[in-house]
Parts: C-alpha cells; sequence; structure tokens
C-alpha cells in the first residue's frame, strides 16, 4: 500500500509498517485518507519507554506531521487527536502545550468539536497532589480534538446512536404534553419522534482496566514490551463509525499497539499504520491472529 516499502504484516483490509511516519506518509498519494485516528508521543515530564518529544520543542517537532497529515486527508476528512494533560514539574498547575498545540493546528485545520474521554477507572494522579498533598483532584479526563479541513466534513451521528434511556423509551411510549420548560427550552412534539437511539454527548465514558486480553498474553508469552498507553478499542471505534464509511481508508501514524488498525479491521475499513517501534508493531500483530482464526 505504501510505494517501494514492505508492510511488516498485513491483513486482508490494511497493513503495518516499521518507521518514522513523517517519511513514510510522504508515499501516501494526496487527499487519499479518509480518517486520520492517532495519539501522539506527548512530552510528558516523566520519560516514557515509547519516546517523548522535549516540551519546549514540542510544537516544532509535532507541526511537519500535521502538516503531512493535511496532505494526505481527504477534502471532507477528519483528523481525531487523542492526548492527555499534563502538568508542570514540580508544582500542581496544569501545563499549557495541549492548548498551544490546538491554537497551532486550529491556524490550519478546523476545530470541528472538542470530546473527551473520561476514564473512570484510572488511577489518583498525580499522586504528589492528589493523595500525598491532597489539593488536587485525579486527574481522568484526555482531550480528543476533532480537526478537518473544511467546516462541512463527513459525518453523521446516527451512525454512533445509544439505547435511549428508560425515561425517555416510557416518554415515546406513553406520549408528551409540548410546553416551555424552566430553562425556557420549548420541548416540541418533535421530542416524541423515536430515531433510532439517542445522540451520544461530546463526553466517551470508557474504562481503560483490562489487564488480561489476547493481545497482553501473546505479547507475555513472546516475550515482547506491551505498550504502555493503549487507547481502548471503543474510542477508534467510535470515530471510525462517526466519521467514515465501509471501505474507507482510515490511517494512524503513531500507531504503538495498533488499536486503529484493529477497529478499521473489524468495521470494514481499510487502514494503514504506522510505527518506528519494531517491537511494538511485532506485538500489535498478535491483535489479528483471532481474527485470521476466524477466517
Amino acid at each position: 500500500m505504501l510505494p517501494g516499502y514492505t508492510p511488516a504484516y498485513q491483513t486482508e483490509l490494511g497493513a503495518a509498517y516499521v518507521g518514522d511516519s513523517l517519511e513514510l506518509m510522504k508515499h501516501l498519494a494526496n487527499e487519499a485518507v479518509a480518517l486520520v485516528v492517532t495519539s501522539p508521543p506527548f512530552p510528558l515530564r516523566r520519560r516514557k519507554s515509547y519516546g517523548n518529544a522535549d516540551p519546549e520543542r514540542y510544537l516544532d517537532w509535532f507541526m511537519p506531521f500535521a502538516e503531512e497529515i493535511w496532505r494526505v486527508l481527504a477534502p471532507d476528512g477528519s483528523f481525531v487527536l487523542e492526548m492527555s494533560g499534563a502538568w508542570n514539574r514540580g508544582q500542581p498547575t496544569r501545563s499549557l502545550l495541549p492548548y498551544r498545540l490546538v491554537l497551532r493546528l486550529a491556524d490550519r485545520f478546523c476545530l470541528a468539536q472538542e470530546c473527551y474521554w473520561y476514564n473512570p477507572s484510572r488511577l489518583p494522579t498525580p499522586a504528589e497532589w492528589v493523595t500525598v498533598r491532597r489539593n488536587r483532584l485525579k486527574d481522568a479526563v484526555h482531550f480528543v480534538w476533532w480537526f478537518s479541513k473544511t467546516p462541512h466534513p463527513q459525518a453523521d451521528n446516527r451512525r454512533v446512536l445509544r439505547p435511549y434511556s428508560d425515561s425517555m423509551q416510557r416518554l415515546l411510549r406513553d406520549g408528551y404534553q409540548p410546553k416551555l420548560r424552566p430553562s425556557q427550552h420549548a420541548i416540541s412534539a418533535h421530542f416524541r419522534r423515536d430515531n433510532g437511539g439517542a445522540i451520544p454527548p461530546n463526553i466517551l465514558i470508557l474504562p481503560n482496566t483490562r489487564s488480561r486480553d489476547p493481545y497482553l498474553d501473546a505479547c507475555r508469552q513472546a516475550r515482547l514490551p506491551i505498550h504502555p498507553a493503549r487507547f481502548p478499542l471503543e474510542l477508534p471505534q467510535f470515530f471510525i463509525r462517526f466519521l467514515t464509511e465501509p471501505g474507507q481508508l482510515v490511517l494512524d501514524p503513531f500507531a504503538g499497539s495498533n488499536v486503529t488498525g484493529y477497529a478499521a479491521e473489524l468495521l470494514g475499513r481499510r487502514w494503514i499504520s504506522m510505527e518506528i517501534n519494531a517491537q511494538y508493531v511485532a506485538g500489535s500483530q498478535f491483535r489479528f491472529h483471532q481474527l485470521r482464526r476466524a477466517a
């Protein structure tokens, strides 16, 4: 799928490559990608095994990747960027770097919507300020920034509807008298229409507690490192459903353990993943073994 490069492995719908995505993306055709979903290395104060750029030069490091993403993205495509927040070294104050990055990206992309991933099972961190001094709250929300090339990217929230609540089901069953609510919002008869489900909010509540699954077990058995910053499968699945149609191409230029590629495969989308760490790529292949056995 990338001219001149041999994938580390491939499936019916996708291919995983080892290498620097800044170079690999140059071999993708202009406007070939419907959706980029990724979580790049973030400049945390504590060094991580997967690598992360220094905070002082992070913006200059990331923007060339953003330019390549812009080039390969379809005119109505989307770029979904997941980032955790960060704290300034030695003090209980937040780093403004994520917001500075968003402002830089907004010079090039449209900011379609800011979303949030709430992980209710996250440990109470940062420990110094949360569990020792007790003067801050547990940090349990990640930013998920949705960018696009145009103010009107391909998107359809009907593809990600959620089951109606019990109260809404009663309303649909028993009826509702149109009236003005105390908030001055007018509830019309259209509110009683059954649209097949509820429109989800921009907050995704997704625990991330798995300590056993086929990927983890296979990595341990093969003595390969487990990527420490895996997001839950449901996160890329949500945005792939929301922002693409079957057969379109999804890209993750910082693939890690390739959760995005696996989600795309399950949903019938073509995919390309890029990861500079060959051991992480080798381990990510285990995600697809069960699919091959089922076939």
